[in-house]
């Protein structure tokens, strides 16, 4: 089993930045894949980014390109989001998301079902 605690969420005036942090804890060496989702009020939980955890591989939903990044501290066990330039429709309830499924290609990590492991959320919200 893996557990996962994200921190980092807030209040942030548009463009703005913030940085997520996702602690992962337990079965470590089973992880294959990290993501990011996010879900807004009355919307399914959307993809946001994916990094591979042995190579550092990165994917991005294009509403985040260029925006965002996804990192990854092994030694620290640790995801991080860091999101510049933060817009009004990135207002959210921000998910990481861990699995031990292999594809062949990180652009397979973008839906919900592909991740076995979720942490609790945390709220980004971006207002004046």
């Amino acid at each position: 089993q893996v557990q996962l605690v994200e921190s980092g969420g807030g209040l942030v005036q548009p463009g703005g930045s913030l940085r997520l942090s996702c602690a992962a804890s337990g079965t470590i060496f089973s992880i294959n894949t990290m993501g990011w989702f996010r879900q807004a009020p009355g919307k399914e939980r959307e993809f946001v980014a994916a990094i591979s955890w042995s190579g550092g591989r990165t994917h991005y939903a294009d509403s985040v390109k260029g925006r965002f990044t996804i990192s990854r501290d092994k030694a620290k066990n640790t995801v991080y989001l860091q999101m510049n330039s933060l817009k009004a429709e990135d207002t959210a309830v921000y998910y990481c998301a861990a699995t031990g499924r292999v594809y062949v290609n990180l652009s397979s990590y973008s839906a919900p079902e592909d991740y076995d492991y979720w942490g609790q959320g945390t709220q980004v919200t971006v207002s004046s």
